[in-house]
């Protein structure tokens, strides 16, 4: 190639770098480093997690026979065991604020924070939550560390370069690289989490999990949470959870939250397709058409109706309703949300609150005692907050159960049921429920509502 057509490209070249908000290597001698700087940078805050708890196994006489095993499980003596986990965390503020992931030290009872330059901390979770599977953890007596800085993950494009750090199979610290392989991938991921994710091809293996995916500039895009693979070996399919909610997690965390919180929308829906489209009169499969609205809903008070479809929250563009969460999510309980809307051809932005699940009518949670036939189990109206917390339908009656306790349990009872009646009456409130097991007869017949289909439940006592 001839030498002028070379400092053309080398001066097109860096004009793009400066004008971007990542670059690609300016020079030979940053092409021959590859990603040594960014990795020097980067790995300080980076972390080992070891984490333990305490767990009730049953050492069962029929364990591994192919016949009975099936018939006695949950029989045999109880013995604690420990069950122990390995992962990774990130640093987020120099007084020792690291994220995880929940399946690495959600239930965890001790945990120990390696850091890349051996020192070790103990560590307590401030905020977990499974659904998410993001944890926050605090570090014991840590001030001055090294931190990355979470990037506005909304701005990640496909195909940028990225790198995952973390501690694979429990080798040590380790890094390895990839592209951004695609955006707002939802319902593909497996483990505990659910709802919105980054997906690159960089290798992400057991112990990698709560990791960060970080990009050029060494600004965290993502927590890594888990892998899509036949094998459980990295097959080049990857999650991350974005930094925009991460940053909502960690804020609550710092605010004291027990339970993180996410908005309330009070709707039901489903994604437009082509069909859909057609039917309705739009040009594009997009957005979300609303199927059903609570009474309480606040897109209902802003002023949305069934058969409005919903294109954009915040000014992006949603297409499934985990999108939807995640938009909503970011967006904070107590603020407002700018939402687009299709209706009758015509588009509207409207304003709408986030508002929490409504405890109204109030839960009234309750433990039964020992003056009825199932001691230990715990009740609670199903109101719009607890129809939230165990994703129940929207407009389900009954009473949910929050705990089983051990009687309930041996009798088959779960938590996230919801008892519809017993012995033929119905039930709305907690009092309804311990009032027909304090005297129930001789037989007690339950009737419940589990994963989409009525259970019956049938006693001689």
């Amino acid at each position: 190639m001839p030498r002028f057509l070379i400092a053309v490209f080398l001066i097109l070249s860096h004009a793009i770098a400066a004008t971007a908000e990542t670059r690609v290597p300016r020079s030979q001698a940053e092409i021959s480093l590859g990603f040594a700087p960014l990795v020097k940078q980067a790995a300080p805050a980076v972390v080992n997690i070891y984490a333990r708890r305490v767990v009730e196994a049953r050492e069962s006489p029929f364990a591994g026979d192919p016949f009975f095993e099936q018939f006695f499980r949950g029989f045999g003596t109880p013995r604690p065991r420990v069950q122990n986990s390995l992962g990774s965390g990130v640093i987020l503020s120099p007084d020792g604020i690291v994220v995880s992931n929940f399946h690495v030290v959600g239930l965890a009872t001790d945990i120990r924070v390696v850091m890349n330059d051996r020192r070790e901390f103990s560590a307590s979770v401030v905020l977990a939550d499974q659904e998410s599977d993001l944890a926050v953890l605090r570090l014991d007596g840590a001030e001055d560390l090294p931190f990355l800085e979470l990037r506005d993950s909304d701005r990640v494009d496909v195909g940028e370069l990225v790198l995952a750090i973390g501690n694979p199979f429990g080798v040590g610290q380790t890094v390895s690289s990839g592209i951004v392989s695609g955006l707002a991938r939802s319902g593909v991921a497996t483990g505990n989490a659910r709802g919105y994710f980054i997906q690159t091809d960089a290798p992400i293996n057991p112990g990698n999990s709560g990791g960060p995916l970080i990009d050029v500039n060494g600004q965290l895009i993502g927590i890594n949470t888990s892998i899509l693979s036949r094998s459980g070996g990295s097959n080049g399919i990857g999650f991350a959870i974005p930094a925009n909610l991460v940053a909502e997690f960690v804020k609550q965390a710092r605010a004291g939250g027990q339970v993180f919180e996410r908005p309330w929308a009070g709707m039901a829906g489903q994604p437009v397709d082509g069909d859909l489209a057609a039917s309705l009169g739009l040009t594009l499969p997009e957005g979300i058409v609303i199927s059903d609205l609570h009474r309480n809903s606040p897109f209902r008070a802003a002023g949305f109706e069934v058969g409005d479809v919903i294109t954009h929250v915040g000014g992006e563009p949603v297409n499934s309703p985990s999108e939807m969460v995640f938009r909503m999510t970011i967006t904070g309980i107590g603020n407002t949300a700018t939402v687009t809307r299709l209706r009758g051809g015509a588009t509207e932005v409207v304003d709408v609150a986030m508002i929490a699940p409504p405890d109204d009518p109030p839960a009234e949670e309750t433990t039964l005692d020992d003056r009825t036939v199932l001691p230990g189990l715990t009740v609670a109206r199903a109101n719009p907050a607890m129809v939230a917390r165990y994703g129940l339908p929207l407009h389900l009656e009954g009473v949910v159960i929050t705990e089983t306790g051990p009687v309930a349990a041996r009798a088959g009872l779960r938590r996230s049921d919801v008892i519809l009646s017993i012995n033929g009456r119905e039930m709305a409130r907690s009092g309804d429920v311990v009032r027909a097991l304090r005297d129930p007869g001789r037989r007690l017949a339950i009737e419940l509502w589990r994963n989409g289909q009525r259970v019956a439940l049938r006693f001689r006592l």
